[in-house]
């Protein structure tokens, strides 16, 4: 089989490798699908979480190609997607090889099926949406209070797909891409706001445009800056929900600010519980995923696909590599 390797800090190889077989409970997936993640870039620069070489991929969509011992055959030629937490704790496109490789194997329990004609590109972006699904619960989000989503990567842009879908009714997006933020606009979003025009205190220039503070703030960008802006946005008693990956940063804020204010600070980490849901939605076409997919290219042009991801385009959103058509 072919798959993309990633064999040293930012080398990307495009090698053969044997086809895995599946083990006892496991299934070996080809791969339809699979989407590029800010992760994978931070995964491909090098990092102490996975050594080399690895193979990439946890946003994948597929079809079950195999069924390994005590595996119901049925699920053979089934479309799917499925968690990647494994027994082991490890994780599919991490610890374990990814949708970055033409076949894979994973856990059938960790499976959930798609209808035959559902489109694996679009698939590919149920990963994420669980994640946001996760997250909206554990901010027990009501539906009325307005909200300000800072960061207009994918998972702002599917948190506010979310939030609209929940009927909010007043949602403010600040990024920094003129396109995605044109998209959050056609999305739902009330006000954008591109934080690369603001010359002083962005969180002075939210107040100004939005003329409130928030009672509920999304922070989905992974700055330690962005960050301190919900800190200086967030309304008294409201709360804040951490979508982002931080990396080693760390907090520089008066923890008074949190006990005088009463602001209620909630993280969300991965998507467990949130699977069923996310599907759901996808299914059900009720949130328009494929809006968020602006360039879609064969597995063997991935240097493209990460080079596309890597220079911060205004129009880029989210890169999908395909290994089959849909």
């Amino acid at each position: 089989m072919k798959a993309i390797v990633n064999t040293g800090p930012n080398q990307v190889e495009w090698l053969e490798y044997p086809v895995p077989d599946p083990g006892p409970g496991q299934v070996r997936i080809r791969t339809g699908a699979c989407g590029i993640c800010a992760t994978d870039l931070k995964m491909i620069g090098g990092w102490e979480r996975t050594a080399f070489p690895v193979i990439p991929g946890h946003e994948w969509a597929g079809i079950v190609d195999a069924a390994g011992p005590g595996v119901d055959s049925d699920l053979v030629g089934r479309r799917c997607v499925g968690a990647n937490v494994l027994s082991d704790g490890g994780e599919v496109g991490f610890e374990h090889p990814g949708g970055y490789g033409e076949y894979f194997v994973t856990e059938a329990a960790n499976l959930h099926l798609l209808p035959e004609d559902f489109d694996l590109t679009v698939a590919t972006l149920i990963e994420p949406l669980a994640v946001c699904v996760r997250g909206l619960r554990r901010l027990r989000y009501d539906g009325t209070s307005p909200v300000l989503v800072i960061g207009d990567g994918p998972i702002g842009l599917l948190v506010l797909m979310l939030l609209v879908h929940h009927g909010a009714q007043w949602i403010m997006v600040v990024g920094g891409r003129a396109g995605r933020l044109a998209l959050a606009s056609k999305l739902g979003a009330t006000r954008t706001l591109n934080y690369h025009r603001v010359n002083d205190s962005l969180a002075a220039a939210i107040y100004e445009t939005s003329g409130m503070r928030f009672p509920v703030v999304v922070e989905a960008s992974g700055s330690g800056e962005a960050m301190s802006t919900a800190l200086q946005t967030i309304a008294q008693e409201g709360k804040i929900l951490m979508l982002g990956d931080y990396g080693q940063e760390h907090a520089d804020f008066p923890w008074l600010h949190l006990i005088l204010s009463e602001i209620e600070l909630i993280g969300s980490n991965a998507s467990a519980g949130a699977w069923p849901e996310a599907v759901r939605l996808a299914v059900s076409e009720h949130l328009p995923l494929a809006r968020l997919v602006t360039h879609s290219l064969p597995a063997e042009r991935f240097a493209k696909g990460l080079k596309l991801m890597r220079e911060h385009n205004r129009d880029v959103s989210k890169v999908v590599l395909q290994w089959m058509l849909s």
